[in-house]
Parts: structure tokens; sequence; C-alpha cells
């Protein structure tokens, strides 16, 4: 093992619990939170050019969320397995699990975008578009499907950085691609006239950018696992360990996706105004959301690193550390969104009937974030620890199991009231659910080096 990397055996699994938590999950929470920035950013020049405008990028992140999906489900399974590799001193296959899954990635989500362009405007109403957000929608997605396979293995890579405990270098490839969009923006939506298309050729822009700068960290050996053509051998005892171990999130963020489309579907019926309104909530609750889940990503190396290593007390504080502060800061945000909830939707967009709409399922979204760090906490721990049918089970619930029913019972009972209520209410069932699974796993985990 090389110096360096021995150095980074240590810390991973010597080092105090809290802090080191905390050092890997102030840069994946602020990368969270910047890439949601430039979806917000998004959200916020789009809506300037109307109603209809805003309700496209709603759409069109049903399809950024099937693409995170593919992204997730090669990036996380390969992760978790080098993270588990390295606490166990086995660095022989971390280098074939990172290519494999960054060439895979690549071609399904090349051969995905073909199929998108074939089939664009059935595509786009089966995401829910209305037929006069279907011109905007189409305009839009054209940019982020050529920037897809890139997009894709961005996520890839900065999944297996992370896992790797490299967290800073995952935050330097996302933060520098958002900036980049948000500066974007404006100049090609207003400046040049492009209008929404400008809003995508930003997007597609920011994310090769991103992209570049990810890889350098691998082909400059800045990581223990490299990219190389002569790692690439299509082992499907390898691919089946990484796709096995990366299903939940690929369950998680495809229902993610579906849920979506769903929502958006229910909301046409009350019109664009609703569709736009469900949309930008839509966008500031995966904000919020996006420090429970930067938090959590900062917590999976460090479990996956001493479950391999089996140091398992190390695994234990790390989660009730991580579990206690996503808590504290949810919380701190869900007291304030429900206060500034008007203020937040009125950021982008005017219309009295958008704000009303939001504001309410703003407010329902506020009180389902004291439920969700668990539900996060537990998803992590059971996929960083090789548990794939709880951590599919868990994956499941929040965006699937219980949030497409629930949907479908109360938008058809209560209507847009229903609509609203869904996710807070999806949110409070998968906390019931998971608390149970989580206090046997832990205590059925067994002593150090056992």
């Amino acid at each position: 093992m090389k110096k360096k990397d021995e150095r980074q055996y240590r810390i991973m699994t010597e080092a105090p619990v809290a802090p080191l938590v905390i050092k890997l999950g102030i840069p994946t929470t602020i990368s969270m939170l910047v890439s949601n920035i430039y979806n917000l950013g998004d959200t916020y020049f789009v809506s300037q050019l109307g109603t209809s405008a805003s309700g496209a990028v709603g759409i069109v992140f049903g399809f950024m969320a099937v693409l995170q999906a593919i992204g997730f489900l090669f990036g996380q399974g390969a992760g978790s397995l080098i993270s588990r590799s390295l606490g166990d001193r086995d660095e022989k296959s971390t280098g074939q699990y990172a290519t494999i899954s960054f060439v895979m990635a690549f071609c399904i989500s090349l051969v995905m975008g073909i199929l998108c362009f074939v089939f664009l405007k059935p595509f786009l109403r089966l995401l829910g578009s209305t037929e006069t957000i279907l011109p905007y929608a189409s305009d839009y997605v054209t940019y982020i499907i050529i920037s897809g396979p890139f997009m894709v293995t961005s996520f890839v890579m900065n999944n297996i950085l992370r896992f790797e405990g490299k967290a800073n270098l995952a935050m330097i490839g996302l933060v520098s691609g958002a900036v980049l969009n948000l500066v974007g923006d404006p100049i090609l939506i207003f400046g040049l006239g492009l209008g929404i298309s400008g809003a995508g050729i930003s997007t597609c822009l920011s994310q090769l950018i991103s992209f570049g700068i990810l890889l350098s960290f691998f082909l400059r050996g800045k990581t223990q696992s490299r990219l190389s053509i002569r790692h690439f051998r299509l082992d499907f005892t390898k691919l089946s360990r990484i796709c096995t171990t990366g299903f939940p999130s690929l369950a998680r963020q495809g229902l993610q996706s579906i849920s979506t489309m769903q929502l958006n579907n229910f909301a046409a019926v009350y019109g664009d105004t609703a569709v736009a309104a469900m949309s930008i909530v839509s966008r500031l609750a995966f904000f919020i959301f996006a420090v429970s889940l930067g938090i959590g990503q900062g917590f999976q190396p460090v479990c996956g690193y001493n479950y391999g290593a089996k140091k398992y007390s190390r695994v234990r504080k790390a989660f009730v550390f991580t579990l206690g502060a996503g808590e504290v800061l949810l919380g701190t945000f869900a007291v304030v969104g429900m206060f500034a909830a008007p203020v937040l939707i009125g950021l982008f967009r005017k219309d009295p009937e958008v704000l009303a709409i939001g504001t309410t399922a703003f407010r329902f979204q506020c009180v389902g974030l004291f439920f969700q760090p668990l539900g996060v906490m537990s998803n992590m721990t059971f996929q960083s620890t090789g548990k794939v049918i709880k951590a599919t089970i868990s994956s499941l619930l929040r965006s699937g199991l219980f949030f497409l029913p629930i949907l479908f019972i109360l938008g058809n009972t209560i209507g847009l009231l229903g609509i609203q209520m869904a996710q807070p209410l999806s949110d409070f069932f998968t906390f019931l659910t998971v608390a149970p699974m989580t206090i046997h796993f832990f205590k059925t985990l067994p002593s150090d080096g056992k």
C-alpha cells in the first residue's frame, strides 16, 4: 500500500468519528446545495419567461432524475464496493470496479438519449407535459439529452470520490459546473435572447466542464481507484456486484422520477399554474432535502471503510452522530420554512394562484422534514454495509411504495389538497417503517473484529 493510501486508511479507521463525518459531510453538503442552487437557478430564470416555461423545468426534472438514477446505480454500487475493499486492505479490484461502472453508465445513458430523441414528444407527455408546456419542454430537454452521458458519468465519478473519502475533490468538480451554469443562465436566456433554450445550453456546457474536471482527478492519479481502458473487461461477476449494490439507489432515484411524472400529471388537472407551483415546491423541498443527503453522504465512506475494517463500534457512533446532526439542521429549516413559505415561492413566481398553491404545499413539506433524516440514514447504512435487501426496501418507500398510493388516493378523493399533502405523509410512514429495521440492524451488529 502506498504511503498516501496508508495515511488515508488510518484517517478513515482511526480518526475521531464526529470530526471525520463533519470533515467529509461539509464538502458533500456544499456540493448538494450548490448543485441544487443551480437547479433553482434554472427554475428562477426560466420562470421569468412565463408560467408554461416554468412548468417545463419541472417536467424535465423528471428526466434528469432518471439520469441521476443511472449514475447512482453505478456510482453508489462501485463506490460502496471500493470503500469496503479499501477498508479490508484489498485494492486489487478497485480500478476494475471504477472502470466498469464508468463505461457501462456512459453507454447506457447514450442509448437512452438516442431513444428519447426518437420519441421526444410522447416521452415528454409521459413526463406529464401539457400541450402548452410541450414546446418549452422540447427546447429545454434537447440539450439535457445531449449532456446526458457526461452528466451520468459525472455522478459515477463523484460517488467513487466520496466513497474513497476524497469529498473535497468531488465538491470541486460539481461546484465548478454549478457556478458556471448560474453565470451562463442569465447571459444565454436574456443577454443573447435564447429563451428556455439558453437555460438548456447553459446546463449542457456546465455538465461538460464538470465532467472534465472530475475525469482529470482520476487520470492524474489523485484517486486510489484508477480509470483505465486496461482495467475494462466485461467481468459479469463484478458488474453484477456493482448493479446489486447500487440497485437501491436506482430504485430510489427511479421512483423519484416516476413520482415526479405522476405528481405533474395529477397537478396538470388543475392547469399550468398548479404544475408550476408544484415544480417550484419540489425544487425548494429537494434543496432542503439535499442537506440531509449531503450529511448522509459524508457518513457513507466512514461507514463503508469501518465496516470493511470490522470496526463496528465506529459505524454505530458515526450513525448516531450523523442522525442527530440531520435532525437539528432539517428541524431548523422546517421552522424557518413554515414562516417564510410565501416569500420563498414568491421569489420564483408572483402569480397569485401559483403563490397560493405553492405556499400550502411547501408548508406541508416542512412538516415532513422532521421525519426524513432517519429514512436517509438507514438507507445509506444498509447500502454502505452491503445489506442489499434492507437497502432496497428502505429506498422504495419514500418516493414509491408510500408516495404513489397516497398521491393516487388523496389526489382522487380530496383533490389538490391531497396532492399537496402526499409527500410529507409518505415521509411519516417511511419513518415508522425504517425505525424497527434500523434498531434490529444495530442490535445484531457484532463486536469489533468479528
